[in-house]
């Protein structure tokens, strides 16, 4: 069985680790699903009210925010 998926086990200082992709690919993801979240509402979203998502921004950006980091965060890219 081979291991294609190697970690580094040992982890980098704070300094260092704010400098890796890494690490803001999940908040980059986020916020660019957020703002797509935002622009679904304001194009698409529920006039009546009775939508739960697209009727209120709030939370149409965290619905967005929520599937651009699931869609794109991926653990290990092998």
């Amino acid at each position: 069985m081979s291991d294609t998926c190697k970690t580094n086990t040992e982890p980098l200082p704070i300094k260092e680790r704010l400098k890796t992709w890494a690490f803001w690919n999940p908040v980059f993801f986020t916020v660019i699903g957020g703002i797509g979240g935002f622009i679904y509402y304001h194009f698409v979203g529920c006039a009546s009210g009775t939508c739960v998502i697209t009727s209120n921004p709030y939370a149409s950006i965290a619905f967005g925010g929520f599937l651009g980091y699931f869609m794109f965060n991926r653990p290990c890219a092998c």
